[in-house]
C-alpha cells in the first residue's frame, strides 16, 4: 500500500516556502497531491486553473507529484484520492492554533486521516502569499521569495 499525502492550500500564489514543504514531503511519501483550493466563497487573484498550471510548470509533474484543484471538504477529497495523510506547514505559533483546530475537526469527520506538520525553513517563516502579492503590487522585489515564473505571472496580473 503506497503512502499518499495531500498538501492543500490556496497557493495564490505559490511561494518558496510552499516549495520547500512540497520537496520535503516528497521525501516522506510515495505520492504527494498538491490540492489547490477552489473555494467559491473566497476571492483569489489567480483562477484555480492558473494556480494548478503554475505549480505543474514548476514541478514538471514528476512521478510522485500530482497537482489538481478541489472543492468541498478536504477529508472527503482525501478519501476519494486514497490519501491518509494531510501535510501542513507551520510558520509560527499562531499557525499551530488554527491548524490544531482544523486537525481535530478533520479527525472527527474522518478518523482515518492523520495530519503531518512540517516546520517551515526559517528563511520563509515570515512569508505568505498575501505579503507577496502586496510587495509585487506596490512595485517591490520578491526575488528569492517566489519562483521567477510566479513573479512574472504576478507582474502580468498587476499591469
Amino acid at each position: 500500500m503506497s503512502k499518499i499525502a495531500i498538501y492543500p492550500g490556496s497557493f495564490d500564489p505559490i511561494t518558496n516556502g510552499h516549495l520547500d514543504i512540497i520537496k520535503r514531503a516528497r521525501d516522506l511519501f510515495d505520492k504527494v497531491i498538491i490540492a489547490v483550493n477552489n473555494n467559491p466563497l473566497k476571492t483569489f487573484l489567480f483562477t484555480a486553473q492558473e494556480r494548478v498550471e503554475m505549480i505543474k510548470e514548476l514541478f514538471n509533474v514528476s512521478e510522485g507529484i500530482e497537482v489538481e484543484s478541489f472543492r468541498g471538504l478536504l477529508v472527503q477529497y482525501a478519501k476519494k484520492k486514497g490519501a491518509h495523510f494531510i501535510i501542513r506547514g507551520l510558520r509560527a505559533l499562531s499557525d499551530f492554533e488554527y491548524e490544531f483546530q482544523m486537525d481535530l475537526m478533520n479527525r472527527k469527520l474522518n478518523p482515518g486521516i492523520q495530519t503531518i506538520y512540517l516546520m517551515t525553513n526559517q528563511r520563509y517563516s515570515y512569508l505568505s502569499s498575501g505579503i507577496i502579492k502586496e510587495i509585487v503590487r506596490l512595485g517591490g522585489s520578491a526575488e528569492g521569495l517566489i519562483p521567477d515564473l510566479v513573479e512574472k505571472k504576478l507582474l502580468e496580473k498587476f499591469t
